[in-house]
């Protein structure tokens, strides 16, 4: 059985929207295969946005992320769940990783390495992102641009791999029966923890 993180990165607390029944389903699968699991709502933490290249090479993490990188370093597959917001993650998962993903936890610098050590090496992870765009015209038309930076760029550099990802498109005239597709989808894909 599998160490699964869910990293719910809706920014909006207060309502249960398409993501959070999303996540839920996921849960429900893997919990219901024996998968030990734990969950890190974002919008629930409060931390500043980093500033400066120094500060996060040189700052310490704040005090308010560390259960949450406590929860990156136990699992052996991590499920980040946003929205695409302007064609991107929001803005509060961006601050979050640039705040948690930091050298000396992510990864350490290395004399004549530019690449460095990947220090969450040994971890996979889905990425499961909703969008009013057809899933199609995201991943064809704009080549899922963001979603791949994120896979390549942060997942990847400090040592997640495989990365999968989930594109849930056209979200607003999804109906109940497309709805139940997905959740089954979801609850399959904890169950196999991928």
């Amino acid at each position: 059985m599998s160490r699964i993180l869910i990293l719910q990165g809706h920014p909006d607390a207060t309502l249960a929207h398409l993501l959070h029944v999303l996540a839920e389903h996921y849960r429900l699968g893997a919990e219901t295969a024996g998968h030990e699991i734990r969950t890190v709502r974002i919008a629930d933490l409060d931390f500043p946005l980093l500033r400066s290249q120094q500060a996060w090479q040189e700052g310490r993490m704040p005090a308010s992320l560390e259960e949450a990188a406590d929860a990156i370093r136990w699992c052996e597959h991590l499920v980040l769940f946003f929205p695409l917001w302007l064609g991107d993650m929001p803005a509060l998962v961006k601050g979050f990783l640039e705040q948690v993903m930091r050298p000396h936890f992510a990864f350490e610098y290395q004399e004549g390495n530019p690449l460095g050590r990947k220090g969450l090496k040994g971890r996979s992870a889905r990425v499961v992102v909703t969008m009013g765009m057809p899933a199609a015209i995201y991943r064809h038309l704009y080549r899922a641009h963001s979603v791949r930076s994120l896979e390549r760029n942060i997942l990847g550099f400090v040592g997640f791999a495989p990365v999968r990802e989930t594109l849930i498109g056209s979200v607003e005239t999804l109906n109940a029966d497309d709805c139940r597709k997905w959740f089954t989808r979801l609850e399959k894909l904890g169950a196999k923890a991928e």
